[in-house]
């Protein structure tokens, strides 16, 4: 059985604003093991992307800051690294896919500088193996002619191609995990499907895990094996990617699913769609956050906040009501 890479407990992460502190990340806790696909899904502002900055402390600090935690990589905690430790953790151990590669990649800077630098801070290259090298990962990532496309600017190459440097980046340094957030939502349907099918082969050949953040279950579908699904700061179902499609147990992930086009309804049913809006974390939820929003509500989930518990071997779910029946859970 592979062994649990990273373990991140009891995340917090609170953002100070001029109308309050916003409670983005509320004791978020997940394992990642060894080789894995894991998808984070969730509509915008549930909290994905920042639960995966903070681990590596890319939030902006201030307003950003985290307020409770660990996370443990190799053994180490990354929450309680300094900003030098965690300089040698990025890049060569973590590599990060950003959501808009053009305002992530520096525009007056050649892709051929950028891939170089972390070749020659973290693997001690020299220029010319760097340069080799960066060719090379150009090349693996399907960008032609990549010796010579080297010498060009961001500006130069396509939104598909722009992302494509992202994740040969992200790989230079051979990392044990890669977080891609969102790395698909700016692309054409054809070359997210590029994106997805290059980064499912290289995490074959390369062995290692990978987080994946997006609101696009299709997308997740066909790329992990394990999903988190996540409302108001809060993990609020896990589960294998099979089961989840199968059995899904939260009215949220029940909605998100139902919310998705079909190609094989022999009728034309009307999509599903969830009322109401996200909650406005500027408290820490005390009752349940999506309880404003579910059809299955009852007294309890305006009181308490249920705790992830299992549902099935390795399907856990945070609700107090069994979906199936309507019933409260025992």
């Amino acid at each position: 059985m592979p062994n649990i890479i990273l373990d991140v407990q009891g995340l917090e992460t609170t953002f100070k604003t001029p109308d309050g502190v916003i409670h983005a990340v509320n004791g978020v806790s997940f394992g990642l093991k060894e080789g894995e696909t894991l998808g984070v899904v969730g509509e915008s502002g549930c909290g994905k992307s920042v639960t995966m900055l903070s681990l590596l402390k890319l939030i902006p600090s201030p307003p950003g800051k985290i307020q409770a935690g660990r996370a443990v990589f190799n053994k180490n905690d990354l929450i309680q690294m300094t900003p030098d430790e965690l300089r040698y953790v990025r890049g060569a151990q973590i590599g990060m896919v950003f959501q808009d590669p053009m305002t992530s990649l520096n525009p007056v800077l050649t892709i051929g500088r950028q891939l170089e630098e972390p070749l020659m801070l973290h693997v001690g290259m020299t220029r010319k193996q760097a340069r080799e090298r960066a060719a090379s990962l150009l090349a693996m990532v399907g960008i032609p002619n990549a010796k010579e496309r080297l010498n060009d600017y961001p500006h130069q190459y396509s939104g598909g191609m722009r992302q494509r440097v992202m994740i040969a980046m992200a790989l230079a340094c051979s990392p044990q995990i890669l977080i891609a957030d969102e790395p698909t939502t700016a692309l054409d349907v054809t070359i997210q499907a590029q994106i997805v099918e290059l980064v499912k082969r290289l995490r074959d050949e390369l062995g290692m895990a990978i987080i994946w953040i997006t609101h696009d279950l299709g997308v997740v579908a066909g790329l992990a094996q394990r999903v988190l699904v996540m409302y108001g700061g809060y993990v609020i179902e896990e589960s294998p990617i099979n089961d989840l499609y199968a059995n899904p147990s939260h009215p949220y992930t029940i909605g998100l699913l139902g919310s998705l086009p079909r190609v094989d309804e022999r009728k034309h049913d009307k999509l599903f769609s969830i009322e109401g809006l996200p909650p406005v974390l500027y408290h820490k939820p005390t009752a349940c956050p999506f309880a404003p929003r579910c059809r299955w509500v009852m007294d309890r989930c305006w009181k308490e906040n249920p705790e992830l518990e299992h549902v099935l071997p390795e399907h856990r779910v945070a609700c107090w009501v069994d979906t199936k029946t309507g019933r409260p859970r025992s």
